[in-house]
């Protein structure tokens, strides 16, 4: 009986803490590695709407995507932004500008509980040329705002977006993570790598 008690309590607080994040589904197209792979590799990053009304949140999660994806992934981001309505128009073809094949349009959900913030997110990587879904995601989860192995990325959003993101960037800097990290690689030719490296991220 005690043993079940104690594992009670370990289960209780890894709740609490939210030590998991959760990729609740996923999707990609069952033609990526013969089409997009090679096609959709110079992307947009947009949050709409962003949380709660506020522009400072949107414009987080979409700068954390640019980043993280030019860093962890093949993908050219070329530009990111936040906009406070709900899209009208799926195939984001105010964002389809020349040199843009796809976008990714996240729509978080994000809350404030505590000494940290409960975060869910919706994600799908659109391709231009047609307005047709490549990817897609949905995840959610839990974080408190302190943690010592992201101070240096805290201070750094901090620097960037002012002081009002601070609670929010461990707890949506952990969910983005967990759900690009599903996104699959595109194929790059040297062009497209001499292009990576000019972007300097």
């Amino acid at each position: 009986m005690g043993t079940f008690k104690r594992v009670g309590a370990v289960l209780g607080l890894m709740v609490l803490t939210g030590c998991a994040s959760t990729v609740k589904s996923q999707r990609l197209r069952p033609d990526y590695a013969t089409v997009d792979r090679q096609q959709v590799k110079r992307l947009a990053v947009v949050t709409q709407p962003f949380p709660q009304g506020q522009q400072y949140v949107g414009d987080l999660w979409s700068l954390i995507a640019r980043q993280w994806l030019n860093q962890n992934r093949d993908y050219l981001v070329k530009a990111n932004t936040s906009l406070p309505e709900r899209p009208t128009d799926a195939t984001f073809k105010d964002q389809c500008v020349e040199g843009i094949e796809g976008v990714l349009w996240l729509d978080p959900t994000v809350k404030r509980v505590g000494e940290g913030a409960e975060v869910a997110l919706k994600a799908q990587l659109i391709r231009c040329r047609d307005g047709e879904e490549v990817w897609a995601a949905e995840a959610g989860g839990s974080w408190d705002s302190e943690d010592k192995k992201y101070v240096e990325r805290k201070e750094q959003y901090v620097k960037e977006l002012g002081p009002d993101v601070e609670p929010y960037v461990v707890p949506s800097y952990k969910l983005l993570v967990a759900t690009l990290d599903t996104l699959p690689n595109p194929e790059l030719n040297e062009t497209d790598k001499d292009e990576k490296i000019d972007l300097g991220e």
